[in-house]
């Protein structure tokens, strides 16, 4: 549990610091965010505001992830190891926050809001998601079957090439969706905390119960979800309406592939999209609208896609929907973490 604590207090602080003084830089460098000509009017006001502000919380967490595995040295904690599925899952997520730094330097480089070309960020994206999936084969015990909330619970062996193609779509899946839901002030970075919280729950319990669950190096998982929590924590107090800094693809395409990394070494692959059903809607409104409008002569099924915008040009202020996001969010988190729990209970672990 120390090293849980020391993780939240290292990333909450980095990030929250971090971020003030990425304000700063961004600030004095004139480097901002460009908003999207035919999105809702009041965003507008939003242009040049800082951004790729996922820096800080991928610093934050990185910190948090190192930190509480080293502090044995100054006589605090228990003596700790880096595992092999720690640095996968952790180096996963910084390399997908590299794909999007470089999609967000791009953007504000060309001044412009398109950054990667779509084939450019799929390769790059392709690519972390195939390292992923290849390295947690070749160098954990990861298990192979498809999951719900055990790795036992469904009972489909998927074999390591079908585990590491699902795997890649997930990731890729779930990286795209956060991007998607990027787009109010602090919707995202609010709703990942939640999840991320969720997963700091599991990975633990599995952790304190790793002969039922046989979830490979399940502590150090914890820790790095405990310090993607925190890395959001400290980002969301300077990104909280009115935003001052936006998080950029850098932060919403590492909090994705964070997440679905999570499921993925946790075997609660179906957990998922639950927890994060937000960022599911987001990106279902999105598929539904194209359909739509490719299919039945340019209708449109909502207002504005993702779903976020069609409530803000029905009237609602960003503020309402952000927090009602959030609340939905919360309670879907909720959901997934009771029925982990509730399977527990029912097989008799931690009774």
């Amino acid at each position: 549990m120390i090293r849980l604590l020391i993780a939240a207090a290292l990333s909450v602080s980095v990030s929250l610091f971090g971020t003030r003084l990425l304000i700063d830089f961004l600030t004095r460098n004139r480097v901002g965010q460009p908003i999207r000509e035919d999105g809702p009017e009041g965003h507008a006001v939003k242009a040049g505001t800082p951004t790729m502000g996922g820096i800080a919380i991928l610093a934050g967490a990185f910190v948090g992830y190192i930190g509480a595995d080293i502090t044995n040295v100054f006589g605090i904690g228990p003596t700790a190891v880096f595992t092999r599925t720690g640095l996968i899952v952790m180096g996963t997520i910084l390399a997908t926050g590299i794909v999007g730094f470089l999609d967000d330097w791009i953007k504000i480089s060309r001044e412009r809001n398109l950054g990667l070309n779509k084939r450019a960020k799929i390769v790059g994206l392709v690519t972390v998601a195939v390292s992923f999936a290849v390295a947690t084969m070749a160098f954990t015990t990861t298990q192979t079957n498809l999951a719900f909330t055990r790795w036992d619970s469904i009972g489909l062996d998927l074999g390591r090439v079908g585990w590491s193609i699902w795997a890649i779509l997930l990731l890729l899946a779930s990286a795209n969706a956060v991007n998607l839901t990027d787009g109010l002030d602090g919707l995202a970075s609010g709703a990942a905390i939640l999840n991320f919280a969720g997963y700091t729950f599991i990975a633990f319990w599995a952790f304190r119960h790793s002969d039922n669950y046989q979830v490979a190096h399940a502590l150090d998982l914890a820790v790095i979800s405990v310090s993607m929590m925190g890395g959001c924590v400290g980002f969301l107090w300077w990104n909280a309406a009115p935003a001052q800094i936006f998080m950029g693809d850098t932060g919403s395409l590492a909090i994705g592939a964070g997440l679905a990394a999570l499921a993925l070494t946790t075997n609660t692959h179906f957990l998922l999209p639950i927890m994060g059903m937000l960022f599911v809607a987001e990106t279902v409104s999105v598929i539904l609208q194209v359909f739509v409008f490719r299919t039945q002569n340019g209708r449109r099924l909502f207002r504005m896609a993702p779903i976020h915008h069609h409530f803000e040009l029905a009237g609602w202020p960003e503020t309402r929907v952000i927090i009602r996001f959030w609340l939905l969010s919360g309670l879907t988190t909720g959901v997934g973490v009771g029925l982990f729990y509730w399977d527990a209970i029912n097989q008799g672990i931690g009774a």
